[in-house]
């Protein structure tokens, strides 16, 4: 085990070119299983979510082979079981990435279930639903036995009863490999949905309304191999944009999609952070007063997060790390999970000002100053909170299980070296 060691109070400065999109790699990974052809990937971040994905792939029978630090090439055509391990399994929420294609390609999938991170609640249902519409039998006690008919998956006409990312997901990845139209409804939309289905596209499929909630799949019985590029992370380029606001640093980040930005940046910009743009930068200025712009008639500010276009799930724990530096108070509303919010007793024992309401709210006033402390990463996303938090902090900070955030983050600590950041990755007693 290994922890981060961080004296705090120095300015974030510097230039960072962003990694791969962690939540667009998976799926694009496991899109190799829809085909025999090679899959060769640009960009993908070299992070503990993507190792486990394709070591559960390796153990299918796809041949994986890198080409330097973030290219891969994979090849399904020996993948000889359709059986997926439960100790792979437990390691990632993303190995249920692979029952979307294994179903359409081999007519069947044996899943235990998935582990990552526990942030509540996260159903599988929108996954079978959408695998029952498609033509498949589903029958579920501790493992999710999947078949699909005589003659494979059928095109049909659904409506997922909640915008799941990865069942529309899934969803996408199985119709593209069945012949005929398939109409998904209530589709999530967010960018990492978009970059599988421009990749579905280079693959054979012909997938209409991209970025819309309504999705047409003409599938194909046969997709072929392509090559493609990860898009950028748009939740790690929003966590450098925090590091950069509560130190007080300069920075620019490089290459960039602006659109995947929007309700960010307004997000942020309510918190009292303003960007910039420079063609496809993003630039956080230096020495910013950070202060909460309160609503209309002097009401309390709020931030809430939701289905794309709203403000991502993944970045509420980085708006309350951001919050704790700047002026006035805010409520910030974590409707999708239930516990995302229950690390916030390590900021409050580092000295933030935080008032859980209820599991999804809590009301944040600042700015306060915080001091290092001793704490350990409960998932990704509040780990890297706790970066925040400990960069800006009085002090010295450790943080323990450190593995959480490299399930996340590539090269996190020397990325932050590279801006100025006093941190060291230490083995933990």
């Amino acid at each position: 085990m290994e922890k981060f060691v961080i004296e705090g109070g120095v300015p974030l400065s510097g230039t960072v070119h962003p990694a791969g999109n962690k939540n667009a790699a998976l799926p694009l990974l496991a899109c190799a299983l829809l085909t025999p052809e090679p899959v060769v990937l640009h960009n993908v971040p070299r992070i503990r979510d993507t190792e486990a994905l394709l070591e559960l792939l390796e153990d299918l029978g796809v041949s994986v082979t890198r080409h330097g630090a973030n290219t891969v090439e994979l090849r399904a055509d020996d993948v000889h079981k359709t059986d997926v391990d439960a100790a792979l399994a437990e390691r990632i929420r993303a190995s249920f990435l692979v029952a979307g294609p294994l179903l359409a390609r081999f007519g069947s999938a044996l899943l235990p279930p998935p582990g990552g991170d526990v942030i509540g609640r996260r159903r599988l249902d929108p996954h079978l639903d959408a695998f029952r519409a498609l033509g498949a039998t589903v029958d579920h006690g501790r493992d999710i036995d999947l078949r699909a008919p005589d003659g494979g998956l059928l095109p049909c006409d659904f409506f997922m009863d909640e915008p799941s990312v990865m069942g529309t997901e899934n969803a996408l990845m199985a119709a593209a490999a069945t012949a005929g139209t398939t109409v998904i409804r209530n589709a999530a939309s967010e960018p990492h949905v978009q970059d599988l289905a421009r990749m579905l596209n280079k693959m054979g499929a012909a997938i209409e309304g991209i970025g819309s909630n309504v999705m047409q799949v003409h599938g194909v019985a046969r997709l072929g191999g392509c090559e493609h590029t990860v898009s950028p992370d748009h939740i790690e380029i929003a966590s450098f944009m925090a590091l950069a606001g509560v130190t007080g640093g300069e920075l620019r980040i490089k290459s960039c999609v602006a659109d995947d930005l929007r309700m960010i940046r307004l997000v942020f910009a309510r918190l009292g952070l303003q960007t910039t743009l420079d063609d496809e930068d993003v630039l956080v200025p230096g020495g910013q007063h950070l202060k909460v712009a309160r609503d209309a008639g002097d009401y309390q500010s709020k931030v809430e997060d939701g289905p794309w276009p709203a403000f991502p799930a993944d970045l509420t724990s980085i708006a309350v790390a951001l919050a704790t530096q700047s002026e006035g108070s805010v409520l910030i509303f974590e409707k999708m999970f239930e516990n995302r919010l229950f690390f916030v007793d390590k900021l409050i024992s580092m000295g933030a000002e935080i008032t859980i309401c209820d599991p999804h709210r809590a009301i944040v006033i600042g700015p306060r100053k915080l001091r290092g402390a001793r704490v350990s990463s409960p998932d990704i996303r509040a780990g890297m909170a706790m970066l925040i938090a400990a960069v800006c902090a009085h002090g010295t900070s450790e943080i323990h299980n450190v593995r959480d955030i490299d399930r996340g983050y590539e090269r996190i600590d020397e990325r932050l070296l590279e801006l100025g950041a006093r941190i060291e990755r230490v083995a933990a007693a």
